[in-house]
């Protein structure tokens, strides 16, 4: 099995990290290679989802006080509009009863 290091098509930096220039659909030199390909593509795919989670985490917060504000709101809307719907609508929606001598 070729190591990366020594593929003209791999890269290794100082830090260890690999990039890979080979592409799966044209250029691959071994079957190896497609599963280091599929690794590299899954690690990169887990660091943009942790990186989006840390993201929601620090924006949590802002959200909370964001929907208790938009809520304290539609409450108050919803007592601002309270003397146009008295407790005599609550009687009037009830139909009324049936007459037995029908």
């Amino acid at each position: 099995m070729i190591q990366c290091k020594d593929c003209e098509l791999g890269e290794v930096d100082d830090k260890g990290n690999v990039q890979l220039k080979c592409n799966p659909f044209t250029n691959i030199k071994e079957p190896e290679c497609l599963l280091k390909w599929q690794l590299l593509r899954l690690d990169l795919m887990t660091r943009a989802y942790m990186a989006t989670i840390a993201e929601y985490k620090k924006i949590a917060p802002i959200q909370e006080k964001l929907y208790r504000r938009m809520s304290r709101e539609m409450d108050e809307m919803d007592d601002a509009d309270s003397w146009k719907h008295g407790e005599d609508d609550d009687e009037q929606d009830d139909p009324p009863p049936l007459d037995d001598r029908l």
